[in-house]
């Protein structure tokens, strides 16, 4: 699993609009998608994950929904992204089977991490390692953490927060699989422009 990793901003985009620069996004060669609103109701969220499943059926690309195992088995999700405060891998398991894939925010912290990997996690986010103006208030990590998770853990890392295309590199040199992107790809204009610059910096 190594490439970018795009998470929906659906906090500042209208629903249309977000569907837009999704399917601009997945098209220029997204890896992995994630589905995050936690301020819309029920059925806006279930819309919007069903209009997002079918986006990336079309392109191949698996959808995580954050923080919602209900939703994620309401649309055939392809698994779910867990934080601090949300439910354990032991119930998003259970419920969603041995084929699913279950992220894990571990901000700068090894043992979450560790204990996110013996409870049978599929990769591991750190971060934020920059300002981030979707998280402002995120928890700061260093390029480091990186090198020391990849020496520890046999699992995927993927580094988030305000990351760009020429931030980036640094992370990816660090040992990062993945780079989450939010508002560097939907604050964007031409999101299917910005996206081949994260992209490139995987080859």
């Amino acid at each position: 699993m190594k490439g970018l990793y795009a998470i929906t901003d659906t906090e500042h985009l209208s629903s249309e609009k977000m569907l837009h620069k999704t399917e601009e996004i997945l098209r220029a060669g997204a890896k992995l998608l994630q589905y995050r609103h936690k301020q819309a109701d029920q059925n806006t969220r279930l819309t919007e994950a069903r209009q997002l499943i079918d986006l990336c059926r079309q392109f191949t690309v698996p959808l995580i929904i954050n923080d919602d195992i209900a939703l994620a088995m309401k649309v055939d999700a392809d698994g779910v992204h867990l934080g601090k405060s949300d439910s354990s891998i032991a119930v998003a398991r259970e419920r969603l089977g041995n084929n699913a894939m279950i992220g894990v925010s571990c901000y700068n912290d090894l043992d979450r991490a560790n204990e996110a990997v013996m409870a049978g996690a599929d990769y591991l986010a750190f971060g934020a390692f920059f300002p981030s103006p979707s998280k402002p208030d995120a928890v700061h990590a260093k390029p480091e953490i990186i090198g020391r998770a990849k020496q520890q853990f046999d699992l995927p890392v993927v580094a988030i927060g305000g990351i760009t295309p020429e931030n980036g590199q640094t992370l990816i040199d660090a040992g990062a699989d993945m780079l989450a992107v939010i508002s560097g790809l939907y604050a964007s204009k031409n999101p299917f422009n910005t996206t081949i610059k994260y992209v490139n910096l995987f080859n």
